[in-house]
């Protein structure tokens, strides 16, 4: 069963009912009946057994799902009919979201528990919201402003009028400086938000670094993964907008604007003064140079190397990045071209 008690707390067991809202999920017709059936946890395909929640939404599981012991399992309607006997079919159209809110009805985000650790430092004029969870060692700066219900975990350094929304989760060792987060933001274990942004001015003597004076705007939802950077403006401020999710080794140098909804992948980096659009995905290692622009809805595929603005809706692979029909083109005509010039000259 998955979510070991040591680490993870678990709500149920839930009634089959109440997971099928909770997915936006319907029983199959032959299995409404069975709505006061009772699970006490989620597992893969592969291991459930009769008392636990499992889900499929990739079709190369599909064996796995002939014969698994689950007593119910997420899955979309067209396969429905692949659920063994015994096994309650919850079909939905979006397999995937109906799992993350069913595995979230029993493993819900724990709720600080409100308190000062002895040993925390407060600044003066610090407001502190209603219920939060200040763990041990967290530095809090003078004129901070924190939501209510905030967790701050171990050792993290939250800088003087610094502006946290309420549910806000902050894992050990961040430090947030120069930067206003929305609500229910989470930042992961040592994530460096507003930091000097990559700004200088070069001549015969040197180097001059120029003063980094904006901030670092994060709006409501968004994650940001362990040790990832965020660096405040130089002029303008760095923006990341509603909803989105940023892994772990995530590079966002000083100015850069973020829509809403944007997917970053780890060890991407996004250099100053670029603007992506809504609904962006980015791979892992992606490399977007300054002052571009990624229009909505782009995709820019692992390792693609960005030095210029990619329209609206394209997915775009290579390095340098390039429309992916161009270049899954190129490879072939590569490929043919090698494959000529392997063979023997008269057969060519």
């Amino acid at each position: 069963m998955a979510g070991d008690p040591r680490f993870f707390a678990r709500t149920g067991p839930h009634a089959l009912a109440a997971i099928a809202a909770a997915a936006g999920a319907e029983p199959a017709d032959g299995d409404r009946a069975q709505s006061d059936l009772l699970l006490s946890g989620i597992a893969p395909l592969q291991t459930a057994g009769p008392g636990e929640l499992s889900f499929l939404d990739n079709r190369r599981y599909l064996p796995a799902l002939r014969t698994t012991r689950a007593g119910a399992v997420i899955v979309h309607p067209d396969l429905a009919a692949s659920v063994p006997e015994g096994c309650v079919a919850l079909a939905t159209r979006q397999p995937y979201m109906g799992w993350a809110k069913a595995a979230a009805l029993f493993f819900p985000v724990p709720a600080p528990v409100p308190g000062i650790h002895p040993t925390a430092v407060i600044g003066p004029e610090v407001t502190l919201g209603a219920g939060c969870e200040i763990g041990p060692h967290v530095t809090i700066g003078a004129r901070a402003e924190i939501g209510p219900r905030c967790r701050i975990g171990a050792s993290a350094s939250i800088g003087e009028g610094v502006v946290l929304g309420a549910d806000c989760r902050i894992g050990a060792n961040v430090s947030i400086s120069h930067a206003e987060l929305g609500a229910r933001v989470a930042l992961y274990p040592g994530a460096r938000i507003g930091q000097d942004g990559f700004g200088f001015a070069s001549g015969p003597a040197g180097h001059v670094s120029v003063p980094q004076l904006g901030r670092v705007i994060i709006g409501d939802d968004v994650e940001i993964g362990a040790n990832s950077c965020v660096d405040r403006g130089s002029a303008q401020d760095t923006i990341i907008g509603a909803g989105c999710r940023i892994d772990n080794l995530v590079q966002i140098g000083h100015n850069v604007r973020i829509g809403r909804c944007c997917v970053i992948v780890a060890l991407a980096g996004i250099a100053g003064s670029a603007e992506l659009e809504d609904f962006v995905v980015i791979g892992g290692q992606v490399g977007i140079g300054g002052h571009l622009r990624v229009g909505k809805g782009a995709r820019l595929g692992a390792q693609a190397g960005v030095i210029g603005d990619v329209p609206p809706g394209q997915d775009w692979v290579g390095s340098p990045a390039m429309p992916a029909r161009t270049f899954f083109r190129q490879i072939a005509t590569l490929k043919r071209l090698a494959a000529r010039a392997s063979r023997p000259a008269d057969e060519q």
